[in-house]
């Protein structure tokens, strides 16, 4: 039973729908600040607050546990990457501010940050579902999966501000209408 894997791939899933929904966002030439919003505070909120705190709070230290390292390896490569990650959102934030100054600049960079966001996390997440679950499903016993799923689950439906894991699916089904025609 593989069951806290399956949780986080399935996170996945999600997250690489947003990214393809912000691809199309940067192919506007006039961009919606407030769609543009909504994307960073999905992945501010729900791609890192929750799944990437489900990994970097449970798996990753219970994969410690099992001798890898959080400093090289699978795993420190995954927190180095995730660190990555949230330098890009920063300078899409950045760039977001600048826009609403009236910084017409603030839309390159903006897209840059978000291109280069995206295509970190197409090849981490790869990474993850393809290496370093399946290392885990070797290392972990189907007790300690089924206790990761069940922390993943109060985590999912404690939410993070006040946002459960299904809010967060609606949101980025909303975006995914709004810019992917069905």
């Amino acid at each position: 039973m593989n069951q806290a894997t399956k949780n986080l791939e399935d996170d996945h899933v999600n997250i690489l729908q947003l990214i393809e929904i912000m691809g199309v966002m940067t192919s506007k030439s006039e961009p919606n600040i407030i769609h543009l919003e909504e994307a960073v505070d999905l992945i501010k909120n729900y791609a890192d607050g929750m799944h990437h705190a489900k990994e970097e709070n449970l798996l990753f230290p219970k994969l410690g546990e099992h001798g890898f390292s959080s400093v090289q390896g699978p795993v420190g490569m995954m927190l180095q990457e995730h660190t990555i990650g949230r330098e890009y959102v920063r300078g899409i934030t950045e760039a977001l501010g600048l826009l609403k100054g009236g910084d017409l600049s603030g839309i390159s960079l903006a897209y840059l940050n978000m291109f280069r966001y995206g295509e970190l996390l197409e090849h981490h997440i790869y990474k993850e579902n393809n290496m370093l679950f399946r290392m885990a499903d070797e290392a972990l016993s189907d007790q300690e999966q089924e206790a990761l799923y069940l922390k993943f689950q109060t985590i999912e439906n404690q939410g993070v501000n006040g946002q459960s894991k299904n809010d967060f699916i609606d949101r980025i089904t909303a975006l995914k209408t709004a810019y992917i025609p069905s």
